[in-house]
C-alpha cells in the first residue's frame, strides 16, 4: 500500500484540492545538498526555478546553497529579490528585450549558440557591473529514454555541437565557462559517462575556461545516490583541469523530491465498463506530467489495479477527453468527498499548473509538523487577469 513522506498531517484539515509542502523533508534535501558541496570548496550548488519555485520557502533554503538559475528574465527577478546569491540565467534564445530585462539580476548569463553569443556580447560587455559569459554545449551523449527530455536527441535545438563551435574557432576566447544539461533524474553513474564524453569532445575548450556548469538531474537526495563517485567526478575534474576555478550543479528535482503530496477529493462516482471517480483536480491542468512523460504517481492507501479488491479509474474536472489520472485499486470502495492524497507533487508539477478550462487551481500550503499554513488561495481574479 502507497504511503506519502508527510505521517502526521489529518488531512480532513486540508483544503481541497492543494498542494501541501513539508518543510522538515525540504530541509533534509537541503542538508544532504550541503553536505556534498562542503566537501569540495570549489562546488556551487545552485537550486534551478524551472522545477521548484515556492518562494514561500526560500528562506528555509537559503543557507544551504549558493543561488538560483533562471530560464528568462521573470525567474531572474524572482531569484535575485526572493533568494539573493548568485543568478544564473539561460534560455534557448535571449531575444534583444528579454536579454535587457535580464541583465539587471544575473550574474552568468549562458548562451545556447554561439549565434546568441555574437548577437549579444557586445550588450553584455557593457553592461552596468561585470558579467560571465558562459556557452551551453552538446556533449553528444545523454541516456534520457523519453525522447521529449532528451537534450541530445537527433535534431535538438539545445546546446551548441562541436561541428558548431568549430565553425566559429575565434568564440572560445569571448568564454568564461562552458554549460551542460543532460541528465533527467539520473545518478552519479550516468553523469562520470557524460563528463567523459564532454570531455573527448570539448576537452580542448575546458582547459581554456574557468568554471564549468554541470546543470541539473542530479538525483542527488535519492536514499540510493552514489555521492561518494559524485565527489569523485568532481575531483576529477578539478584535477586534470586546473584552470577551472569554479563548478556548478543546479539541480531542481533534488531540492523538492517527495517533500509534497496534491491533497484531492472524490467529487463524482460512476460506472462505464469499471467504476469511474472525478476528482476535484486536474491531470491537465494540475498534474500535467502524468499526461507528457507519461508519469504515475502514487496514492496514499492505494495500490495497483487489481492489488486491492476496488479498482477506479480517476479523471479530472475538465472537459478533455484525455483528462485521465489513471487507474488505482484501494482496500475499500470510495466515497463521495473522501480525500485521495498524491505523493511527490512538488517538483516539475507546481511550476507547470495552469488555469485551463477555468478548473479552481489548488491552494498552496506549507507543513512544519505542528502548523499548517495556508500560503494561497487561488479565485476568479487570478484566472481573469491572467488573459487581459
Amino acid at each position: 500500500m502507497a504511503e506519502t513522506p508527510i505521517h502526521d498531517l489529518d488531512w480532513d484539515t486540508v483544503p481541497s484540492p492543494c498542494y501541501v509542502v513539508d518543510t522538515r523533508i525540504l530541509e533534509r534535501n537541503a542538508q544532504i545538498m550541503a553536505e556534498v558541496a562542503t566537501q569540495i570548496p570549489q562546488l556551487s550548488v545552485l537550486l534551478a526555478l524551472k522545477g521548484f519555485a515556492l518562494w514561500a520557502a526560500f528562506p528555509l533554503l537559503r543557507p544551504f546553497l549558493s543561488g538560483c538559475c533562471a530560464s528568462g528574465p521573470l525567474e531572474a527577478r524572482l531569484a535575485r529579490e526572493e533568494m539573493g546569491g548568485e543568478v544564473h540565467a539561460y534560455a534557448p534564445a535571449f531575444s534583444d528585450v528579454d536579454l535587457a530585462d535580464t541583465l539587471p539580476y544575473a550574474d552568468h548569463l549562458v548562451f545556447n549558440s554561439p549565434g546568441q553569443v555574437r548577437r549579444h556580447l557586445a550588450t553584455v560587455r557593457g553592461a552596468a557591473r561585470p558579467m560571465e559569459i558562459g556557452l551551453r554545449v552538446n556533449p553528444g551523449y545523454a541516456e534520457v529514454e523519453v525522447e521529449l527530455y532528451n537534450p541530445c536527441a537527433p535534431c535538438s535545438r539545445l546546446g551548441c555541437t562541436r561541428e558548431a563551435l568549430d565553425a566559429d574557432p575565434g568564440l572560445i576566447d569571448e568564454l568564461d565557462g562552458l554549460h551542460l544539461h543532460v541528465l533527467c533524474e539520473q545518478g552519479a553513474e550516468t553523469l562520470a559517462r557524460v563528463v567523459a564524453a564532454l570531455e573527448s569532445n570539448f576537452g580542448d575548450v575546458l582547459s581554456r575556461v574557468r568554471w564549468l556548469n554541470l546543470g541539473g538531474g542530479h538525483w542527488v537526495t535519492k536514499p540510493d545516490y552514489n555521492r561518494p563517485l559524485l565527489i569523485e567526478t568532481l575531483r576529477g575534474l578539478l584535477a586534470r583541469y586546473p584552470n577551472l576555478e569554479r563548478l556548478y550543479l543546479e539541480p531542481g528535482e533534488a531540492w523538492a523530491v517527495d517533500t509534497g503530496v496534491l491533497v484531492t477529493q472524490v467529487e463524482d462516482l460512476s460506472h462505464n465498463s469499471m467504476p469511474l471517480a472525478i476528482l476535484d483536480c486536474s491531470a491537465t491542468a494540475h498534474m500535467p506530467d502524468v499526461l507528457e512523460m507519461p508519469y504515475r504517481p502514487t496514492i496514499h492507501g492505494a495500490g495497483d489495479p487489481g492489488q486491492f479488491p476496488h479498482t477506479y479509474r480517476l479523471g479530472g474536472l475538465t472537459c478533455l477527453a484525455g483528462d485521465v489520472i489513471g487507474d488505482w485499486s484501494f482496500p475499500e470502495p470510495l466515497r463521495l468527498g473522501q480525500k485521495l492524497v498524491f505523493a511527490d507533487m512538488t517538483h516539475y508539477t507546481m511550476v507547470k499548473t495552469t488555469q485551463f478550462n477555468g478548473v479552481r487551481h489548488p491552494s498552496i500550503a506549507l507543513w512544519d509538523g505542528a502548523d499548517l499554513r495556508i500560503l494561497r488561495r487561488f479565485g476568479y481574479e487570478d484566472y481573469r487577469n491572467r488573459l487581459s
